[in-house]
């Protein structure tokens, strides 16, 4: 017996071979059986070119052993032509040896009559056996006896021929489908998504439907899609891929003959027609508003690729389904297709497999290998693509080549990958590139309203950017706590862009030696908007009193150190603390920040306190942790825009500034503040929506007192959270 595996190895020439009788039913029901299987892209041999004679010839024995499916349709007659019991023969034997189904349709006769050759059939068989010997009569019987115990449709159990009929080629669909195509074999995940898919496409509906496959670059759009299209395929009339059209811009045209062209590139393949010319942008509607067709369009990315090839549901036959894959969301929007099913990130387990299969041709890691994966799939931040790329590129490398590798892969991207997600980034205007490069740099996992406040002086929309890099599915913003995500390897796509640029326009500075340059020589420029200083590579470093000076635009500023070998544990438990991490800079005591300064993140500050000349008044986010100082400044400062204060970790810190001023803080971080001593100020604790002191040495139980004093109506909720917190800490 021929083994499933075996079946679906081989290829199939057609979808199905039908035995019959022809004068029974050719002009007839086997003529309206093709019509339907034509409607719904089924193949079926057609025999009427073939001259017959007493025995098969090998033509036809060639198409039966060619087709993936075998109908013997049983009539009156069937047994009269000694052609349809030779036909029968080969097909069992195809059944047995091949795996070809066979499927029975009893057309004006009984089973029981087929089985035991009786009644009107028994007679003709009777008939057709007389000129041949008993060997052949046995075959022949035992033949119809087996296919008489195939369980079909019978022709005098409907009432409705059509909908047997439709029934019939509904079966037969379901069959050829059961055998999935091997092309997408081991590719993690895909069952689940295409699952999800065909219940969005809810293929027993009659109309039409168009449905929106979305996701960032890299995640799998596109072979979701293909797979989809190779499952679906041969339940469709017409069918096309349309492939990368994204990168399909005829040129020297205006819109009318971009349409047009796209329009006959695209009907030329749906319809198999080699360079099909057409007169006017009604062409899809005319030559397919009666065909049931499968399109999927890939990687859309303008509106008027689908008004030219899918415009209206009316274009498409009853039954098609239109698929659309893109990065973006607000094409969909703008089109009416409000049936999407968004491609997520696979869990870690699935991201390990991903690579494993890539790198080893395993589910799971080889031994010894299981760390590195890991660290691969971290990097990669579970990107299927990057995952794919740099697992091929492992692939019968040693350990210590891997270790190279991933090392590489902490500050180089590679080429491959970059190549398909700096395409989301170049695809955006000047006001959405600067914000995604900000983002990138400095905004990652930061609260939406806080960018927006940092961009208030108007120099970039950032509300309309922020709309924009979601569409196009570069960002994704919280719906808890609106807090702005981008994928790690586009940040590692931003930070590309801004070293590609010429550095007299750079408005962000990344490069360390660059900014040592800037800030000992007093190199910087006006252009200059923003600086991210990682420090880990740097031994020494003296500010210039004047470094900002020529900075007067410098608006974000950081400086952090990315190799921190310090334990936290260590940190938490006051063993040890980072105040060497910063010891490799040097800041005068007179120097000057930028006044217009919005954003300062600087862990591990050196000095007991910020310059006497620094002026908060612009900031909206001051990030000190690990801080050395002793008190950031004195007196009262205005302070109206700040809405975020972290000093968290900054154990030698005495004193709070006067926070009477910042009105509209709203998060304020002072857990592990050892060494505070002034009582603090809660005239508007019920402001606050954060508010952190864990292991504070402040009177921390001043602020049980004001809590209570101002009650769970004046308090907000994170107030009251964190009284629990206190009494528990008091316990």
């Amino acid at each position: 017996m021929a083994s499933s595996s075996s079946s679906s190895l081989r290829s199939w020439r057609f979808n199905v071979f039908t035995s019959f009788h022809g004068p029974d039913v050719r002009k007839t029901f086997l003529s309206h059986l093709r019509e339907q299987f034509n409607r719904n892209g089924i193949s079926m041999f057609d025999d009427e070119r073939i001259e017959r004679g007493q025995t098969i010839g090998p033509e036809l024995m060639e198409s039966i052993g060619e087709s993936r499916i075998a109908i013997v349709l049983l009539s009156k007659n069937y047994a009269s032509s000694s052609w349809c019991l030779d036909e029968l023969l080969e097909i069992l034997k195809c059944k047995e040896d091949m795996g070809q189904v066979v499927m029975t349709i009893f057309y004006g006769v009984d089973p029981s009559a087929v089985r035991k050759q009786t009644g009107d059939f028994g007679k003709f068989f009777n008939e057709t056996c007389a000129s041949y010997g008993e060997g052949e009569r046995r075959r022949w019987s035992k033949a119809l006896n087996d296919v008489g115990n195939i369980a079909g449709e019978h022709f005098l159990n409907w009432v409705n021929e059509a909908k047997m009929i439709a029934k019939i080629a509904k079966d037969v669909l379901q069959k050829l489908n059961a055998t999935p195509c091997r092309d997408f074999e081991g590719i993690v995940g895909l069952d689940a998504h295409l699952k999800e898919i065909e219940s969005l496409l809810d293929l027993d509906y009659d109309g039409v439907k168009m449905v929106a496959i979305t996701g960032p670059a890299g995640i799998g759009k596109t072979t979701i899609a293909r797979a989809l299209h190779s499952l679906l395929s041969r339940r469709f009339q017409l069918t096309c891929f349309v492939d990368n059209l994204r990168e399909i811009c005829p040129s020297g045209l205006d819109e009318y003959g971009w349409k047009k062209r796209l329009q006959e590139n695209f009907l030329s393949k749906v319809l198999n027609h080699k360079d099909m010319r057409i007169c006017h942008l009604g062409a899809v509607k005319e030559n397919l508003c009666d065909q049931k067709v499968l399109i999927i369009l890939d990687d859309v990315n303008s509106l008027k690729q689908l008004e030219a090839l899918a415009n209206e549901s009316a274009w498409f036959g009853p039954g098609s389904r239109i698929v659309v894959t893109t990065e973006n969301l607000e094409i969909l929007q703008q089109h009416g297709i409000g049936s999407t099913y968004h491609v997520g990130f696979p869990f870690d387990e699935e991201a390990i497999e991903i690579l494993c299969r890539c790198a080893f041709r395993l589910r799971s890691p080889l031994y010894g290998f299981e760390v590195l994966c890991t660290r691969i799939i971290r990097l990669c931040g579970n990107l299927p693509l990057a995952l794919c790329v740099v697992g091929k590129s492992l692939r019968g490398k040693k350990k210590d080549e891997w270790e190279d590798v991933v090392n590489r892969l902490e500050t180089i991207l590679d080429q491959g990958i970059e190549d398909v997600l700096k395409v989301g980034y170049e695809s955006l205007e000047e006001n959405e590139q600067t914000l995604f490069l900000h983002i990138a740099v400095f905004f990652n996992n930061e609260d939406s309203d806080l960018v927006k406040a940092m961009f208030s002086d108007g120099t970039i929309d950032v509300k309309r950017g922020l709309q924009i890099l979601v569409y196009r599915s570069l960002i994704e913003i919280s719906t808890y706590g609106n807090i702005i995500e981008m994928h790690k390897l586009l940040r590692r796509v931003g930070r590309q862009a801004i070293h590609k640029q010429e550095p007299w326009k750079r408005q962000i500075l990344l490069d360390a030696h660059e900014i040592c340059d800037v800030l000992e020589n007093e190199t910087g420029t006006r252009a200059v908007s923003g600086i991210s200083f990682d420090i880990s590579g740097i031994n020494d470093l003296i500010v210039d009193e004047r470094a900002f000076k020529r900075m007067y635009n410098l608006q974000f500023l950081k400086v952090y150190k990315s190799r921190d070998d310090k334990l936290k544990f260590d940190i938490l438990a006051g063993e040890k603390s980072r105040d060497d991490m910063n010891d490799v800079i040097h800041i005068p005591e007179e120097m000057k920040f930028p006044r217009r300064l919005r954003f300062l993140h600087w862990n591990a500050y050196p000095n007991k306190c910020l310059p006497p000349s620094f002026h908060p008044e612009y900031l909206v986010e001051l990030d000190m942790k690990h801080g050395k100082f002793e008190h950031l400044w004195k007196g009262t400062q205005r302070l109206a825009n700040l809405k975020k204060l972290d000093l968290s970790f900054s154990c030698q810190l005495k004193e709070l500034p006067d926070l009477s001023r910042a009105t509209n803080l709203k998060i304020l971080d002072m857990s592990y503040c050892k060494s505070l001593e002034n009582e603090m100020m809660f005239e508007f604790i019920s402001t606050y929506h954060e508010l952190n002191i864990v292991e504070c040495g402040a009177h921390v139980f001043t602020v049980e007192k004001e809590i209570r004093r101002l009650g769970f109506d004046q308090a907000n909720k994170a107030t009251q959270s964190l009284l629990s917190t206190l009494i528990l800490l008091k316990e």
